[in-house]
């Protein structure tokens, strides 16, 4: 952002009506430009919302001040109509990395998606799936019959990856959770900590008999035979959070919260 002219901003608004009514106050209060032009989007909704601009925002790369009009927000700061260019001034920047899956399908197809939270490969029917884990194309978990398992960058340990019982990473930590869903065997096993410049690869076994498909996010691949996963430095990201409200205070009293 410059500091001799004021900032221009692109307001972008989830498809809820509050979020859409805010976003068109807000650009006739603050003015508006198109995605292109603007120095920071404001992104107006919930974290599904935020995930989306995010991802929309990747060859860009440019800061996003989120608020929140949505349900949980861990990525939004609050909705305050008020003093948004000092705000946003003086808010702290938040750099995170994604995940890049290419998936490779059992008809031979290849797909690509990045994922901001976790990459995570579910079973598709009744059958357990049955996975082999190899990090750095070392074999570590020859056969894991589950619900599924996932790779959750540090930004999103607190998303999904929680949930299954995973754990919170700074975001400092330079580590991805990998984590289990729903383990049957080997039912004591609760997942790694992996370097975050490893690449971790999942080998479906029995996928004729016991399909899984693969999601980056919100992005959906199914019938894969084989999912490579590892962290894309070439695609910073930067959240931007209200002074003393940052992404890693939160990670930090998300793991103190009952």
């Amino acid at each position: 952002m410059s500091t001799l002219t004021a900032p221009k901003f692109a307001f972008l608004a989830d498809n809820r009506p509050d979020a859409q009514e805010a976003c068109v106050r807000l650009a006739e209060r603050y003015g508006a430009c198109q995605e292109s032009r603007a120095d920071v989007l404001v992104a107006l909704g919930g974290d599904g919302f935020m995930l989306e601009v995010l991802r929309r925002n990747l060859p860009q790369g440019k800061p996003i001040y989120g608020m929140n009009l949505g349900t949980v927000g861990f990525l939004m700061n609050d909705f305050n109509e008020d003093d948004l260019p000092a705000r946003i001034g003086a808010a702290e920047r938040t750099v995170i990395y994604p995940l890049t899956m290419r998936a490779l399908c059992r008809d031979g197809r290849a797909v690509e998606a990045l994922a901001i939270n976790e990459v995570s490969l579910l079973r598709q029917t009744h059958q357990t799936a049955k996975l082999r884990i190899l990090i750095d194309g070392k074999p570590r978990m020859q056969e894991l019959v589950c619900d599924g398992a996932l790779l959750a960058t540090p930004a999103g340990s607190t998303a999904y990856n929680l949930s299954a019982h995973g754990p919170i990473i700074p975001l400092d930590g330079r580590v991805l959770a990998l984590t289990p869903i729903s383990a049957f065997r080997p039912r004591r096993w609760r997942g790694a900590l992996v370097r975050h410049t490893a690449q971790i690869t999942f080998e479906v076994l029995e996928s004729d008999k016991r399909p899984v498909s693969a999601v980056a996010d919100n992005v959906e691949v199914r019938d894969v035979a084989k999912v490579l996963v590892s962290e894309n430095r070439e695609k910073p990201l930067v959240i931007l959070f209200d002074a003393g409200r940052n992404l890693e205070e939160r990670i930090i009293a998300e793991q103190f919260a009952v």
